[in-house]
């Protein structure tokens, strides 16, 4: 944690430390198989799109480094599909977790702790970077897209997610107090769609997707959750396209580097 705001990043590590595995969802006990197996269940229920999005099975033999990897669950479909896997992240228990949960699924990968504004890979490392749920929780995004960039291999494709400020969910939090997960971190930026854009542009071609992302909450309770679970979720998803415009709260980019000539 050098150079860059040292008392935040160790802000931000101990953050993690303590809420990689804070899954409300989760009954079984931190670091326990079936804990692995529902967080996975979960967070690919709720996240409903990525599968739909990024197959994880298209890149046997190809490397595939996943910045800020939480409990391994993403990479362990990558690594399941035949790709080789390393795993960093800013927080210690993050990859101690990850370990275990590769343990359980008999699975190997490479697991380091580090920082990915600050990575130790060499250039051109790696065919695919994967970044989902990471970007706005990091002090600079810029030199987190800018080390992507670096250690992506010519031709190579980079996977990165960010918040929508300008989203219906944001919105709600702003009218109503929506509670919003890991809004109390220490670092939770949000992004127009034209900045995210900009913020790649080190990438030759960009496809940027904007995901609704309106799914009813089995962690939320009381009079609010009750509105928004019955009336908002299915209102909002009847809506078509050209009225939902860019205000979904996921923005998901496919970013490409560009070849060697």
């Amino acid at each position: 944690m050098k150079g860059r705001d040292g008392h935040l990043k160790a802000k931000v590590k101990e953050y993690w430390d303590r809420n990689v595995s804070n899954w409300k969802i989760a009954q079984s006990p931190v670091g326990s198989e079936p804990f692995f197996r529902e967080v996975e269940q979960y967070r690919f229920s709720k996240l409903s799109y990525l599968a739909k999005r990024v197959d994880f099975s298209a890149y046997p033999e190809k490397r595939i480094l996943d910045v800020g990897c939480g409990l391994g669950n993403d990479l362990s479909r990558f690594v399941s599909g035949g790709s080789e896997g390393v795993g960093i992240d800013i927080s210690q228990t993050a990859i101690m977790l990850s370990r275990k949960n590769f343990q359980f699924r008999e699975l190997s990968a490479e697991f380091v702790q580090m920082d990915g504004e600050e990575m130790a890979f060499q250039d051109n490392s790696f065919d695919v970077v994967y970044c989902h749920t990471v970007l706005h929780f990091t002090p600079h995004p810029d030199a987190l897209v800018q080390e992507i960039h670096r250690v992506l291999k010519p031709g190579g494709l980079a996977i990165i997610m960010t918040i929508n400020r300008h989203s219906w969910l944001y919105a709600l939090h702003r009218l109503a107090n929506l509670k919003i997960d890991y809004m109390d971190s220490p670092v939770f930026n949000k992004y127009t769609y034209a900045e995210f854009e900009r913020m790649l542009s080190p990438f030759d071609h960009l496809d940027i997707i904007v995901e609704r992302f309106p799914v009813k909450t089995e962690v939320h309770s009381g009079i609010k959750a009750k509105i928004y679970n019955t009336l908002f979720v299915d209102l909002y998803n009847a809506l078509p396209n050209k009225i939902v415009g860019k205000t979904g709260y996921h923005l998901l980019a496919f970013a490409h580097k560009r070849s060697k000539k």
